[in-house]
């Protein structure tokens, strides 16, 4: 059963207490800085995804609980040095999703979730926003960068009329791709590659496919074969051929590894 509304505010101020207790008291916590917490906050943002893709409830919520500490203490930061608090921040997303969500808090009308996207960008540039990829963060793995600058400018109309067109491209770059992989000019080559996967990412947009969690689950299940080739062969792998390892390989397919 969900938590009252009461509980979920006393579970937060009691977050709120502990982290002021740790700043006060924690020789390691007191010399923080939000430079120092920046990575630790990366590998806590992996290891939820990390949770995501195992689909394990439990361990979602302890990474959540993580992450929420760790958004905590930046606000506890940026009080001490004047900037912001954790009131400051709460009320200036409040804001912003009642700003960009006019279709609730306004007299706005949306028919679908297209429609709700296509304002949000709408609202982002009426804002100072000077690109509608200026939300986009250059440090994105390329995989997620490409999906979310392909599903960005969509929302405001540039992107193909169906996936065949889609599919059309991905072809397309394929026979450039396989035209300059013979002349040996590493960076054409590398460039053609690039746009093979940029098209292929935007094709499974189109399709509703995540790119990212497609690749991810195929690079689990590459795992997993593979362990089990390690594990079943009966002497070490660099005495094994190819086809021996195959075998193996089949095996773990039909175990559904």
């Amino acid at each position: 059963m969900a938590a009252s509304r009461e509980k979920k505010l006393e579970a937060f101020g009691r977050l709120l207490d502990i982290m002021d207790d740790l700043r006060t008291k924690c020789p390691w916590d007191m010399k923080q800085t939000i430079e120092t917490l920046r990575m630790l906050t990366i590998e806590e943002t992996y290891e939820l995804s990390d949770a995501i893709m195992d689909k394990n409830m439990k361990d979602i919520s302890e990474e959540i609980g993580d992450l929420m500490l760790h958004m905590v203490f930046y606000a506890r930061i940026g009080e001490e040095t004047d900037d912001f608090d954790v009131a400051s921040v709460l009320h200036g997303i409040c804001d912003k999703l009642v700003k960009r969500h006019p279709h609730i808090y306004g007299d706005v009308k949306v028919e679908n979730e297209a429609d709700v996207k296509k304002n949000w960008e709408q609202i982002k540039l009426s804002e100072g926003k000077k690109s509608v990829l200026s939300g986009v963060p250059n440090s994105l793995p390329s995989l997620v960068k490409a999906y979310r600058m392909q599903e960005k400018t969509a929302q405001v109309g540039f992107g193909w009329q169906n996936k065949e067109d889609v599919w059309a491209k991905v072809e397309e770059e394929i026979g450039e791709f396989l035209s300059v992989a013979i002349t040996g000019n590493v960076d054409h080559i590398e460039d053609e590659f690039g746009d093979i996967m940029f098209s292929l990412v935007n094709y499974a947009r189109y399709v509703g496919i995540n790119p990212d969690g497609a690749l991810e689950r195929c690079n689990r299940k590459f795992k997993s074969r593979f362990e089990y080739i390690e594990a079943n062969s009966t002497k070490p792998l660099s005495e094994m051929t190819l086809d021996e390892m195959d075998r193996l390989w089949e095996e773990a397919k039909g175990n559904k590894g």
